[in-house]
């Protein structure tokens, strides 16, 4: 089996990485100048352990791959990316390649699987940073984070079981779980704060309680819209035994992680984030099921308006966030 890791970031590169230093034959498909640092001097991963410069195969997309039986595509770009790499997938490498969504939010799989005939989910809780051309930090200890995985929309098949084999001998607790979406669901909602982290900025997550009730009302929101929807999610207790008890996060080099991928999306400068399909899946949700959403839709609005026009984060204070939320045109 080859792992061909499309979007190597954050997340994709502390896959790649992993996957092999534990002697996985990988295969990166990068961009622009992290494309270049990665074939130019290899993939600088810095870990709590140590720091390592990796020379792993580069590709810049799929028409750039020898494509070969036993491959395996883990997906790890942020969702308004997928419908065009998905297009570009299957023309190079064709319907038949199986395809595991290791992303935020629950729409990659819809997406893979109108082209796909093999698509799994993938549970992402993996702490990793990526900020820098040719630098990826993964902060997770004393495992990298969890990444438990199943087909699409459930149960377990011998590919997605060998994955997850793989996985778990590389540094993670990688299970083949046949309830995956019910945990990225669960895991959608704690993502739900990622836009709150673009628009009040890192300086502000100490302001008290407010932050913490407003991430409360966030998730409420979207519990409602799941009740209505009849989505099922497991427990926060459950997914506390099954994910977060199995690491933690801790500085590297003396350095924290900066903040949550949506923002480290905004600080490389994009202009269009993920917060589309994290709140905007909740405010969907709630249209369609007559459930107000007012927190989550300015959220969203926000967050996107703030990454469009390039300004940055740690523009509002929670206390102007919480008053446009209860504005009456937020609230119908």
């Amino acid at each position: 089996m080859r792992f061909v890791i499309y979007g190597a970031g954050a997340i994709g590169g502390t896959i790649g990485a992993r996957l092999h230093l534990a002697g996985e034959e990988v295969v990166l498909i990068a961009r622009g100048a992290h494309l270049d640092a990665i074939r130019e001097r290899g993939l600088r991963f810095r870990t709590p352990g140590g720091e390592h410069l990796l020379r792993i195969p580069a590709a810049e997309r799929p028409a750039d791959v020898d494509w070969r039986p036993g491959d395996v595509v883990l997906l790890c770009m942020k969702t308004q990316d997928t419908a065009a790499a998905l297009a570009d997938l299957e023309r190079r490498a064709g319907p038949d390649i199986p395809v595991v969504c290791a992303q935020n939010g629950v729409e990659n799989e819809r997406l893979a699987a109108r082209r796909f005939r093999r698509v799994y989910g993938m549970l992402v809780a993996l702490p990793a940073t990526h900020l820098e051309p040719g630098v990826v930090t993964a902060s997770g200890a004393p495992l990298s984070g969890c990444l438990h995985a199943g087909r699409f929309p459930a149960g377990v098949d011998d590919t997605i079981r060998a994955v997850c084999r793989a996985l778990d001998g590389a540094g993670f607790r990688s299970d083949a779980v046949p309830d995956v979406m019910a945990l990225k669901y669960r895991k959608l909602l704690l993502n739900l704060g990622n836009g709150v982290d673009v628009l009040l900025g890192g300086s502000s997550w100490g302001a008290g309680g407010a932050v913490g009730r407003f991430l409360e009302r966030l998730r409420a929101e979207g519990e409602a819209a799941f009740r209505a929807a009849g989505i099922s999610a497991v427990s926060p207790d459950e997914y506390r035994e099954r994910v977060t008890a199995h690491y933690r996060s801790v500085p590297v080099a003396g350095e924290q992680r900066s903040g949550s991928s949506t923002l480290q999306s905004v600080l490389r400068g994009h202009t269009v984030t993920e917060v589309d399909y994290l709140n905007g899946e909740i405010v969907m949700l709630g249209m369609l099921h007559g459930v107000p959403t007012p927190a989550n839709r300015i959220v969203r609005e926000l967050a996107a308006r703030v990454a469009a026009e390039g300004r940055g984060p740690g523009h509002l204070t929670i206390d102007e966030l919480e008053r446009l939320a209860g504005a009456p045109q937020y609230l119908q």
